[in-house]
């Protein structure tokens, strides 16, 4: 347990105006960045009489030279992760370096073409949670997708005092196939977890849940709303 609050030292960054190659988020690549600004947080905390941990954190806003699109990038060390690289006299020991940055590098999840067509109230929840899912939130991305599914039901005036019987009630509509409703009630119960439990799960069973979530989307509002236009 920490004890002692952190000695902090904020100094501004010397790599404003210098050029790198980081992943950009709309050229899904990675492309030359022009740093805009800079700046470096580090610190000391002291755990117990022996033992100090320090970090450093390197904040800095770039600019894609291609797409022109902004973002923001943190390049964090610690003293307790420390990497081994092969030197010239054998193995030395270096400071781990990760990366992070917002929005999300090119593993990002592109929005809907066409979310314009979504209610408000569906856009709003559809777009929440896909932010989440793009800052690897696990916890909110289960919740939201619970949200949004209770949103949909609710848009569509569905019957029932519990989301399964809503959720079924959207068969009887006609709004979902049986096959569609038995989806939706699994994605019900992954949301449960995150909901009551704060459960996260897994990147890739969120990603799949994101892909039934838009192609249902695509089913419920923005084919049908295309198809009206079709003579």
């Amino acid at each position: 347990m920490l004890k002692i609050d952190p000695k902090i030292e904020v100094l501004k960054g010397d790599s404003e105006g210098d050029e790198g190659n980081h992943p950009c988020s709309l050229c899904r690549r990675k492309t030359r960045h022009l740093v805009l600004s800079d700046f470096k947080l580090s610190g000391t905390e002291e755990t117990d009489d022996t033992f100090i941990y320090g970090w450093t954190n390197n904040y800095r806003i770039i600019q894609c030279q291609g797409c022109l699109s902004v973002q923001f990038f943190l390049e964090h060390t610690n003293s307790e992760e420390v990497m081994h690289i092969q030197g010239p006299h054998g193995y030395e020991e270096d400071y781990a370096v990760t990366f992070s940055y917002f929005p999300d590098d090119e593993d990002s999840r592109e929005e809907l073409d066409q979310v314009h067509l979504l209610p408000d109230s569906v856009e709003r929840i559809y777009s929440e949670t896909l932010r989440a899912l793009n800052s690897n939130l696990a916890v909110l991305v289960g919740v939201g997708i619970r949200a949004f599914i209770e949103t949909i039901c609710n848009d569509k005036s569905a019957n029932g005092n519990k989301l399964y019987e809503k959720i079924s009630d959207l068969v009887n509509q006609g709004v979902l196939t049986q096959d569609g409703a038995d989806i939706l009630h699994k994605l019900r119960v992954l949301g449960n977890e995150s909901a009551h439990e704060v459960k996260p799960n897994q990147k890739l069973t969120l990603v799949l849940a994101f892909d039934v979530v838009e192609h249902l989307l695509k089913g419920v509002y923005i084919l049908p709303h295309l198809a009206r236009k079709i003579k």
